[in-house]
């Protein structure tokens, strides 16, 4: 394991220059102190999770220190926000500190967000306050913990230094891992700023750093592309499956390698709700959990349309139709697993439908539905599970067609299929309510929740004793928060 001093850094994507990126220097938060860090982030660097209690780490997360062979950058980018195209975003209050080689070979980023202000700040004062920098590292680490492709987030650091949103708050910074933060509107940037030699260098960077695998193809670019749309897809499908919204699928929030990247007013479904809006600033319901698979493939469109310089339209075309396949069979693969069914059927998919559309209706919680089927025989916990349940005569009906298709999946031991469910199906979920009570501990200074609660979703599926409020049904008051985007 290394020690905070051992860090090894190899910076590429700073030796693109100047035209990617702009050197910048991090401006520290007064009186930093660490809120939580992640042990399994930490591992991903050979980090000790000791080092998190040495004074340097909330020092070197806060901006006083730096690495001495870090190369802070501000990385530039566009993007289309909630259909839009804005010509010029850039990291406006995060950096790339550099990258990190692990023992593996590995590359990781370090991107410090809430750093201070850049040339791509516009308006902002480049600074992230407490609240968002403790909700994106819960979820980041939620969601690896369930398995879905995200970014990772090492700590956050408090601070007293006032900043000024919706009312005056404390600024705070979050320490953010990923191996590329290569997002859609880095392309499109180069596409629509007409610079198509710094686009090639771009894709080249990408091919090299992340999509070795491509260069093996005849159309490397082509390949590349097609690799996107493919971990698109997986994604999604997770995000689908688990019940999760993202709140703000802007193409600048949109990981060119297939990770769930920048948390703003994000929720997981209680109730569920096809239409959920989780962002407070989303009037259209563009964003809505029933859209994410629309808007994914219009993101990758957009994407397409950035590499045109470098990919015939009729391979992009042909790639971008590959989107929707991969994502359907990937989507029923999983639910079919949270259902504790072994094998396929081809009326699998209207089976889904019809639990969801009765799920729907009723007001069922998605997520303890799913865990609760397993705990018990089908039988027995469709018979418990049928009292959440308002179309009485439906989810009866419903029942009857399960229960032949699990007889027809094959005699299975109870124990094992109950083993086999929940080891799919968490106990734990990050509801909204819970990450609201975490903030407002941390607030007043008492981080012991957000650590607590860290701690618990970093092993949704297994019960853990004196835990059970983690595990309960949302308040009315904690159901289907609508979260802004300020941060």
């Amino acid at each position: 394991m290394n020690t905070l001093d051992q860090l090894e850094f190899d910076n590429r994507f700073a030796r693109l220059g100047d035209t990617f990126s702009t050197r910048v220097q991090p401006q520290p938060i007064e009186q930093p102190r660490l809120v939580v860090a992640s042990a399994a982030a930490m591992a991903l660097l050979d980090l000790a999770p000791g080092e998190a209690e040495r004074p340097e780490f909330a020092e070197l997360c806060s901006g006083h220190k730096l690495w001495s062979t870090a190369e802070p950058r501000a990385m530039v980018y566009s993007g289309h926000q909630f259909g839009q195209y804005n010509p010029q975003l850039g990291d406006g209050r995060g950096l790339l500190l550099g990258e990190v080689v692990n023992a593996a070979g590995e590359h990781w980023d370090l991107h410090l967000k809430g750093a201070g202000y850049t040339p791509y700040s516009r308006m902002g004062d480049g600074r992230a306050v407490l609240r968002s920098s403790i909700r994106e590292f819960l979820a980041s680490e939620a969601l690896a913990a369930l398995g879905i492709p995200t970014t990772r987030a090492l700590c956050v650091t408090a601070s007293s230094t006032p900043v000024y949103r919706e009312r005056t708050e404390t600024a705070a910074m979050l320490l953010r891992l990923a191996p590329s933060h290569l997002r859609f509107g880095h392309f499109e940037f180069f596409y629509y700023s007409r610079q198509h030699d710094a686009l090639r260098q771009l894709a080249e960077h990408a091919l090299d750093c992340h999509f070795p695998e491509c260069r093996e193809q005849e159309q490397p670019f082509s390949a590349l592309f097609r690799t996107v749309v493919e971990r698109t897809a997986e994604t999604i499908a997770l995000w689908q499956a688990y019940g999760f919204c993202h709140g703000v699928m802007n193409t600048d929030n949109m990981s060119l390698l297939g990770l769930t990247f920048d948390y703003g007013p994000y929720a997981f479904l209680d109730d569920f709700d096809a239409r959920h809006v989780c962002n407070h600033s989303d009037d259209s319901g563009r964003y809505s959990f029933e859209n994410q698979v629309p808007i994914a493939h219009w993101n990758l469109s957009a994407l397409g349309q950035a590499l045109t310089p470098l990919v015939t339209v009729e391979h992009l075309r042909e790639s971008l139709g590959l989107f929707l396949p991969r994502y359907q069979a990937r989507y029923l693969e999983l639910m079919r697993q949270r259902l504790g069914l072994r094998t396929a059927e081809g009326g699998d998919e209207v089976l889904v439908q019809r639990l969801l559309a009765l799920m729907q209706q009723g007001g069922v919680d998605y997520n303890l539905f799913f865990r609760h089927l397993g705990e018990q025989p089908a039988a027995q916990s469709l018979q418990t599970l049928r009292a959440d349940f308002v179309d009485l005569a439906g989810f009866d009906g419903w029942s009857t067609e399960f229960l032949a298709r699990v007889a027809r999946d094959g005699v299975d031991d109870e124990a094992l299929r109950r083993a086999r469910m929940h080891a799919v199906n968490p106990l734990y979920v990050l509801r909204n309510y819970l990450a609201q009570q975490a903030i407002a501990a941390a607030e007043q200074g008492d981080y012991r929740v957000v650590r607590e609660l860290h701690a618990v979703l970093a092993h949704p599926f297994d019960q853990q004793p004196g835990m059970d409020r983690y595990a309960e049904r949302p308040p009315e008051w904690g159901k289907h928060l609508e979260i802004s985007c300020s941060s």
